[in-house]
């Protein structure tokens, strides 16, 4: 094998299978032998298909599997459903669940000829900033095992990061891809509500949930999204709008460049490295011949309570489901228990703590006497809130900003914290409550307050809904200006 897989991109793998510099078998044992020595330390990945993996890059190797990405390793979120492994959302509530369909997404991902590696942890049923709410224990940031790699999709990114899968998927309810993507030094992004079906991803709240990949490069990311993306008719939310080719027009310059900066979004709460990495980042698009416009967001400061109405309420609705009666967690059978006491005792002992919390915040928004001055007045701030980007986006073609305040946290840090650890969230949940599309790009990296370790930060572009195949380009135009070599921790086998 004449290649490294671990430091190639999707293109480099598919060119060296197709001239045979290298085999796909020989490229999927090299990524799993990477999970073995370094997962142990990280816990990236819940469960590893190791045989099913090898036995796909067989039929890569034999010409029998073929596409886009074939040969290509992926892992995937544990909230997608597959028909292989189990499905369990990082819960004990569906620990031994197994899905009998595949999501659209994984599906699509391997028709396209991805080998998936196996399912990554996450923040139990996609609710938490840090993935340490997982029935699984902790994924720990490859960058440094005392900090958290962000989440809810902190196993997808703390997999691309670590080497163990050139690309990943994971979903984004309120910055559950970017997040994460930016503690763990990667880019990651959330498309336009409705640009990838949601048919298979296991709900937490309906209104919000969208699927996107991470990679190490906008051209992974950009194809990723390709293979992904399209209408379903088996999910009604799913817009009937095409894919298009992201990743073959991503050189292609941009005129009269227009980029947003938001007042609200530039806080003296933000870490002095993430305030200059913003600062460099508008340097690099003007020095492009970029405008650099002002855009006001005036209830932005109003996005993280109605997200955490909106979204505790449907997820109060979505998981009712899991009662022990219909699938899922079941608690033991004892005398004289009534149906009522078997549902209660199920999900006391199937959900976890964040799960809970969430759970009983919804149903308090939704019940009688609550419902109109809680969820109904979220419904429409958020309105108002998407109508703020509208504006914004008739002034310019993309909005720069944040993606997080500073690096990420120390484990166990906020976990008797969760006001503050929901705040962790102020620069990505507003888009997810107007549908537009995210990405986010590695700025550097900057110094724990806490325990002094060079971590990654990042920069984050938001564009109008719809308008991926623009936020791409300016995301590449960013990647080429900032000649930053792709973000790969030091590991320490576990």
């Amino acid at each position: 094998m004449l290649m490294n897989p671990i430091d190639a991109g999707i293109q480099e793998i598919r060119e060296a299978i197709s001239s045979r510099q290298a085999s796909a078998t020989e490229i999927v044992d090299a990524f799993l032998g990477r999970i073995d020595q370094y997962d142990g330390g990280v816990n990236a990945f819940r469960e590893v298909h190791a045989d099913r993996a090898r036995q796909r890059a067989g039929m890569v190797d034999a010409g029998s599997i073929d596409g886009p990405l074939a040969g290509v390793p992926v892992a995937i979120k544990d909230n997608f459903c597959t028909t292989f492994g189990t499905t369990a959302c990082a819960s004990r509530m569906l620990a031994d669940y197994r899905s009998p369909y595949d999501a659209t997404v994984v599906a699509r991902l391997e028709h396209a000829g991805a080998i998936v590696l196996g399912k990554t942890n996450m923040d139990e049923f996609a609710m938490g900033s840090s993935t340490e709410a997982s029935a699984f224990g902790p994924t720990r940031n490859p960058w440094d095992a005392r900090h958290v790699p962000g989440g809810s999709s902190g196993g997808s990114a703390a997999a691309v990061s670590a080497g163990m899968c050139t690309v990943a998927l994971g979903s984004d309810t309120g910055g559950s891809i970017r997040q994460p993507a930016a503690h763990c030094g990667v880019v990651g992004m959330k498309p336009t509500y409705g640009r990838v079906s949601r048919y298979g991803l296991v709900a937490f709240a309906s209104s919000l949930d969208q699927i996107g990949p991470f990679g190490h490069r906008v051209a992974d990311v950009a194809t990723l999204l390709e293979v992904i993306s399209g209408p379903d008719p088996r999910d009604s939310t799913c817009a009937d709008i095409a894919s298009e080719p992201y990743a073959s027009d991503l050189d292609r310059p941009i005129d009269a460049l227009r980029i947003g900066l938001a007042a609200q979004y530039l806080s003296d709460a933000n870490d002095p490295a993430v305030a200059a990495a913003v600062d460099e980042a508008v340097a690099l698009f003007r020095d492009r011949g970029a405008e650099i416009v002002e855009v006001d967001l005036p209830h932005t400061e109003y996005g993280i309570p109605t997200y955490y109405i909106v979204c505790t309420a449907e997820a109060s609705s979505n998981l009712a489901r899991y009662d022990g009666i219909h699938y899922g967690h079941r608690a033991e059978s004892g005398d004289g228990q009534d149906l009522v006491d078997l549902c209660c005792r199920s999900r006391a002992e199937g959900f976890g703590d964040e799960v809970k919390r969430r759970i009983m915040l919804g149903t308090y928004t939704l019940s009688s006497g609550y419902y109109d001055a809680f969820y109904l007045r979220a419904l429409k701030v958020r309105r108002l809130i998407k109508e703020d980007f509208d504006r914004a986006f008739e002034q310019c073609d993309a909005i720069l900003c944040p993606t997080t305040t500073g690096p990420g946290f120390r484990i166990g840090e906020l976990t008797d914290n969760p006001l503050e650890m929901y705040l962790n969230d102020v620069y990505t949940v507003n888009a997810n409550l107007a549908g537009i599309p995210g990405i986010v790009l590695p700025a550097g990296t900057a110094k724990s307050a806490t325990s002094g370790a060079d971590l990654p930060i990042a920069v984050q572009l938001l564009g109008p809904i719809f308008g991926e195949r623009k936020l791409l380009r300016i995301a590449a135009t960013y990647e080429a200006g900032a000649s930053r070599p792709s973000m790969r921790p030091s590991l320490a086998a576990g």
